[in-house]
This record gives C-alpha cells, structure tokens and sequence, in this order.
C-alpha cells in the first residue's frame, strides 16, 4: 500500500476524545507505577530468578516448569511481572496511538512523550533481562528501579499534557527564581532516589538469597538517604513560601498540600520500616509510596507551569484590552 494511502487512511480515522485520551494516560501513569511495585514483590519474595533465563522463563520454555532447584510459587511472582510488562507495553502502545490521532497535531510535546510510553517499557524489559543475566546484582537492580522512576516521572508529565479542548494556553516558563528553586528540588528528589535503591541494594532484599550486595553498611546508606529526605522537605517548605510571597500567578495550593502529605507518609513509612527491620510489606509500600512522590511531584510542577501560563495569558488579554 503506498505511503500517501496509508496516511490519507489514518487521517479519516475519527479524532479520539480528550477523555479516552486523558483515560489512557492516566492508565499508563498507574501501570508504571504498580510494575515498580510488582516489582519490590518479587525481590522481597525472593523470586527473581525464578525464571533464571530472559527472555525465556526456562531454557526452551517461555512459561514455568517444574524444577527442583527452583520453588514454584517464586517461578510464578516472576512470571508475573514479566506478565504484567506486557499489560503496560500494551497500554503504552495504545496512548502512543490515541495521542498520534490526536488532531491538530500541533503539541509536539504530548506526541514525544505519548512515544516515550512505549519507547520505555521496550528499555524497562531489556534492563530487567540485562538483571537476570547478571544474576541480580545490587546495581543493575538500582538502575532497573531508576527507570522506572524516569518512566512515572514522564507519565506523569503525559497526563498533564493531552491538549485541552477550551484552548488553554500550553504550559509556559515559570518565572526565573521559580524556575531555578523547582529544579533543584527535582534534583533533591532525584538524590532520594538514587540513595534509596543503594539502601535498597545495602538491604537484606536482593530478590535471590545468593546475589551479591553493595558492601556499605545499611545503617550508613539510610542516614545519607535520610539526609536527602530532610534536604527535599526544606525545599518544599522554601517553595510554600515563594509561592505565598508571589503575585503573577494564583499558586496551586492543593498540589502543594498533597505532596507535602505524600512526602511525610513516605518518610514515617521509611522511618518505621528501618526500626523494624525492613519488613517485605513495608518495603513494598515504601516503593508505592516513592511512585506517589514522584507523581505528586510532577503534577505540582505541571501545576505551577500551567497557572504560569494562565497567568501570562491573562496579562496579555488585559494589555491588549487596554
């Protein structure tokens, strides 16, 4: 079929609504999430070689089999997330489309990081394979979590991207000050990130009883991740104040609300975690509850920007009404 009928095809297709869009990337934004999840069940279950090869579960097979050296339930909780892998790749793949559908294609913007989605989960799976082959070293289990967290970041960023029908302005600069004191506490917010999974790593977690761990004494690697803990909860109360001292913009204070209780129940929930001895439960929902910083993180600062915008726009309106 020649290119020019294709594409003449595709343009016929009907314009896929700002809820399916907005529905899908929201189902997107929880998928990445919840594998992150999954994916703490099958390092405190002990089960991440229970499929020991990748992409295959077993040599010459691509589902669990019965084995002697390996338990059963653990070749299924791996099994499991390689599953739902591919529910999020699904997903993905279909926001990627919607978002292509998606006329006037004018946001650049929403159609890069719509591709990102499924761009992501391709890497996420040939990292995790990469884990497996290397038997799970505390490295390459950080960076297969780190992405994750890059994924939630930018899915995050999608929602908050699928244009909008009224005509609302795009996401505009903040100003200058604003700007600056937003990517430091991303970059705070990175740190705590990064120090999680080398406490992580330090842990007595390491998803196989065998696999190697990072040689630092797990109570030093939770100080420095404490550390930038307290760091990013300064910044967020600088910000509070920057944004009440502001005029441009009416600043959006439930956002702000949200992820200053977000951050609090993630610490208690890291604090007690570490004074009970890192229970598997409390590991898993430490790792949800990091999804849910990032998230709320993000959207203040897809909030700030679009308030920014608003801002700007209506100053525009009443220059040119003057």
């Amino acid at each position: 079929m020649p290119l020019e009928t294709l594409k003449a095809r595709i343009d016929r297709l009907p314009n896929p609504s700002r809820r399916l869009q907005v529905g899908f990337a929201v189902a997107v934004l929880a998928t990445q999430a919840l594998i992150a999840m999954t994916g703490a069940v099958v390092r405190v279950t002990g089960s991440g070689l229970g499929c020991p090869t990748w992409p295959q579960c077993f040599p010459g097979s691509m589902v669990p089999v019965s084995h002697p050296e390996y338990d059963t339930l653990n070749q299924w909780i791996e099994y499991g997330n390689r599953l739902f892998t591919g529910l999020v790749g699904i997903i993905a793949g279909v926001c990627f489309v919607l978002a292509w559908l998606h006329r006037p294609r004018t946001d650049r913007r929403y159609l890069r990081l719509a591709l990102a989605m499924p761009v992501g989960v391709v890497v996420q799976a040939i990292i995790g394979g990469l884990t497996v082959r290397l038997d799970l070293v505390w490295w390459s289990v950080a960076v297969h979590l780190l992405a994750s967290t890059i994924m939630v970041w930018l899915a995050t960023l999608l929602v908050h991207a699928v244009p909008r029908d009224d005509g609302a302005p795009a996401p505009a600069p903040v100003p200058g000050t604003l700007s600056t004191w937003l990517y430091v506490q991303t970059g705070f917010l990175a740190g705590l990130l990064v120090t999680g999974t080398m406490v992580t790593g330090a842990g007595p977690h390491g998803g196989d009883p065998k696999t190697p761990r990072l040689d630092i004494p797990v109570e030093t690697m939770a100080h420095v991740h404490s550390a930038f803990l307290y760091a990013f909860l300064g910044s967020l109360v600088l910000l509070g104040f920057w944004l009440r001292s502001q005029h441009a913009f009416p600043p959006p204070w439930r956002r702000y609300q949200v992820l200053v209780a977000v951050v609090v129940a993630q610490g208690t929930i890291g604090f007690v975690q570490f004074w009970t001895g890192v229970p598997e439960l409390l590991v898993c929902l430490h790792v949800l509850g990091a999804m849910c910083v990032i998230i709320a993180t993000g959207s203040l600062w897809c909030g700030v920007r679009g308030r920014a915008a608003k801002g700007t726009a209506t100053v525009a309106s009443a220059g040119e009404t003057a």
